[in-house]
């Protein structure tokens, strides 16, 4: 998040991620068992960006995307990618959103807690309905 955080403060230019990331592990990460948790969310969430953005103006469109403070908007990206595209068994949808919602409480402002919450929320009741759809179908 702290990575994401500061790419996007700084203009999300261009190649910008990976010496942020790289800085940040190498001075915040000794011991990290698994950097490459870190690379997969990171790499993830850039490569999804627009897509992401996207949800996230659908579910929150009374809060244009520049106007979302950076830090909900980092922590959307990463709980949104976590639930679309993480491993299950090593993060449940409910542990990604708990832990979205633990970031925005300790690092975000009054109300990014329940701003973070209602989006992740909000994205994860459609991704259940879809997935139930799909289910329908196979049946």
């Amino acid at each position: 998040m702290q990575s994401l955080y500061e790419w996007d403060f700084n203009g999300l230019k261009e190649g910008d991620l990976e010496a942020i990331t790289e800085r940040n592990i190498s001075e915040f990460g000794a011991g990290l068992e698994k950097p490459a948790f870190i690379w997969d969310l990171v790499n993830g969430v850039k490569s999804n960006q627009s897509y992401l953005d996207k949800i996230i103006e659908k579910t929150a469109p009374e809060w244009p995307l520049p106007q979302v403070n950076i830090l909900d908007r980092n922590v959307l990206r990463l709980g949104i990618f976590e639930l679309l595209y993480g491993n299950r068994e090593e993060v449940p949808p409910k542990v990604a959103i708990n832990e979205a919602i633990e970031l925005a409480k300790n690092f975000g402002g009054e109300s990014s807690r329940r701003f973070i919450n209602g989006v992740l929320g909000t994205v994860y009741r459609g991704i259940v309905e879809q997935e139930e759809k799909q289910e329908e179908k196979v049946e």
